[in-house]
């Protein structure tokens, strides 16, 4: 049996996994001591299942986020975006977060402004449940369809990391991807831009007069939505980039 934090790490890094120290310190605590179930954890590792699955979270803008199995483990490349957001939400304001998942998000948003409402949706039963259990409001059905009528027109601030992949890339993705999660969670259709284009179109009516709306983008889908935001009226428009200057959001703001 595994049982100390060097031969565990050997073993993943023997495998390929580059944090191979750090997962191992998460698959020691998470074990609680028990030989067994340290080696079960191991194995499922290898196996290449999400680490948060097996631990049971996983850390997003500094908040430890319960992951419940099967659910979508939010990604550090999204926190810029939610911290974005965050900075635009008013202490009092009202926010949505689109395919809330973990519903991490969300609970960045309420570590920045614990007095505002945020509502977070998603399609997934199981990721509402999680979500929930992470403390957010959170409502199961597609995009904005779960939420209550009195919210259109007072919502600050629309955030959603949706499908946006191509469809003709989601073999470029990492191999063990599908092995464990949905392509629901990627798919965003021919160009990757049929989710996003929603979310624009039917989250403006929701939006109040300078709310603004935060998505997920990648390659060279903010220059593609050019059009669709010059035409629904949004202004103000952002981009931003990780540090190695990939695409990965865009801000839109709905004229006062």
């Amino acid at each position: 049996m595994v049982s100390d934090l060097e031969s565990v790490s050997e073993r993943l890094s023997a495998a390929g996994f580059l944090a191979a120290d750090e997962e191992s310190s998460e698959l020691l605590q998470s074990s609680n001591g028990d030989p067994a179930d340290l080696e079960s954890r191991i194995a499922r590792r290898l196996r290449g299942e999400p680490l948060a699955w097996i631990t049971g979270f996983t850390t997003f803008c500094g908040i430890r986020i319960r992951v419940d199995s099967g659910v979508y483990v939010p990604r550090w490349q999204s926190e810029p975006l939610a911290r974005r957001a965050a900075t635009r939400l008013p202490h009092h304001g009202i926010a949505v977060d689109l395919c809330t998942g973990t519903g991490a998000i969300a609970r960045t948003l309420l570590a920045e402004k614990p007095n505002a409402r945020v509502v977070g949706t998603d399609i997934d039963e199981r990721a509402v449940s999680c979500a929930r259990s992470n403390g957010i409001e959170a409502l199961c059905g597609d995009l904005f369809a779960p939420l209550p009528l009195d919210l259109e027109g007072r919502v600050d601030v629309i955030i959603g990391v949706v499908p946006y992949v191509p469809t003709s890339s989601l073999p470029l993705l990492p191999r063990d991807t599908f092995d464990f999660e949905s392509p629901l969670a990627y798919d965003g259709g021919s160009e990757g831009l049929g989710v996003l284009r929603r979310v624009l179109e039917e989250g403006r009516p929701f939006l109040r007069p300078g709310g603004s709306v935060f998505i997920e983008v990648g390659g060279q889908q903010a220059e593609m939505l050019q059009d669709d935001l010059a035409r629904l009226g949004f202004e103000d428009l952002m981009v931003f980039f990780d540090d190695d200057g990939d695409l990965r959001g865009l801000e839109g703001t709905r004229p006062a």
